[in-house]
């Protein structure tokens, strides 16, 4: 196959691309700095960042300390320049996170709304949305889009949520949604959309697993920037692996699933739902939530260590217990270490970065990260 020649138009994209981001990583910066690390002409430096100036993404910002010749002007990206909103749709709440071109979260609220695929829910969720972007006080204008999470499968070719178990739905396209909103709208899984939120900064692991642990289980791979979606954007279904044969039912109507050991509502039933309260009870050491902890663990580690025979890779905890799990994570390194074949070793288990509505935020970077691609 003869290679494909990039034209002229995509070389100047793909400089300006590689100049924004690397500005991005920085409060301010000069010409003469971006010029030397990414090796290209300082003209071309300037051409570009003027550019950028001219779109309203970058300012200038005063001058950088002299080192010992003319001081250089110093410029920085204005971050609030361009916003996105994340809503995370669950059964019995919706979550709501307002962020900017640096990922900062600016503004999150999190309400009681039970699901109902009808359109006084999604008419009320839209009132919840603009009475929030209301209280952020930040210009309406600047705002990219909405990421939209949903616990379920999420199949973007076929733009539908193709069916979520938890919500009752099946073959919900997403303009049937979109149509709701006046912003642009984006979809995700909500395991992707946590596992988004944490593997798209640049320090992150190269590849690893995202196990959340919600209401419902769920689970999604993240390798070199991107999701690994699957066939059918089933990849990381986790939840509903068999770890006990004609185990526990589940909500899905099989027996046995990860789902039916290991989701949050096993630990919060035993505090009215208040999963905060079953690990303060915990971190006092009180015998019912010990016990239940303990057997917790010891599938959940028993999944971990499955996970990780497969995929050879750092698993990161998320959804709400994960959220939770810092102070008690040695529980699960423990009994992951007696498991592990290959020695005695846990390090690949990691508590999650994000533990305030991930899945909102990870669905409001795919929306920053989208406009990115095309600056």
């Amino acid at each position: 196959m003869a290679k494909r020649h990039i034209t002229n138009a995509e070389m100047k994209k793909n400089n300006r691309n590689r100049i924004f981001r690397y500005m991005c990583k920085y409060d301010k910066i000069s010409n003469p700095d971006i010029s030397y690390e990414l090796k290209m002409s300082l003209p071309m430096v300037t051409q570009n960042t003027k550019e950028l100036m001219e779109r309203g993404l970058v300012v200038e910002v005063g001058e950088l300390e002299s080192t010992g010749g003319r001081r250089a002007k110093a410029i920085s990206v204005d971050f609030n320049s361009k916003l996105a909103i994340g809503l995370g749709i669950t059964r019995n709440h919706v979550g709501l996170v307002l962020t900017n071109l640096a990922g900062e979260v600016l503004k999150y609220d999190r309400s009681y709304q039970p699901y109902q695929n009808s359109e006084s829910y999604y008419h009320e969720v839209d009132r919840k949305l603009d009475a929030f972007l209301e209280e952020s006080g930040m210009d309406r204008r600047n705002i990219l889009g909405i990421g939209i999470s949903f616990p379920g499968i999420v199949n973007c070719e076929k733009e539908e949520i193709t069916y979520s178990h938890v919500l009752d739905l099946e073959h919900v396209s997403f303009a049937s949604v979109s149509r709701f909103f006046s912003y642009p709208c984006y979809f995700l899984n909500d395991a992707n959309a946590g596992a988004y939120a944490e593997g798209i900064h640049p320090d992150s692991s190269e590849r690893f697993f995202y196990l959340s642990l919600s209401n419902s289980v769920g689970g999604a791979i993240f390798s070199r920037g991107e999701l690994i979606q699957g066939k059918d954007f089933r990849c990381g279904e986790v939840g509903h692996m068999t770890v006990v044969a004609d185990g526990a039912p589940c909500y899905c109507g099989k027996r046995g699933c990860l789902d039916a050991y290991c989701c949050a509502k096993r630990l919060s039933e035993l505090t009215d739902g208040k999963l905060e309260a079953f690990f303060e009870g915990l971190g006092r050491g009180e015998a019912d939530k010990v016990k239940v902890w303990d057997r917790y663990t010891t599938y959940l580690s028993a999944a971990i260590n499955n996970i990780y025979m497969i995929l050879d890779c750092d698993i990161i905890l998320g959804g709400y217990v994960g959220g939770c799990i810092n102070e008690h994570i040695r529980d699960v390194w423990e009994k992951v270490e007696v498991l592990n074949t290959f020695g005695k070793d846990s390090s690949f288990v990691k508590p999650c970065t994000y533990k305030i509505e991930a899945a909102a935020l990870g669905a409001a970077l795919q929306v920053i990260e989208i406009f990115v691609e095309n600056v």
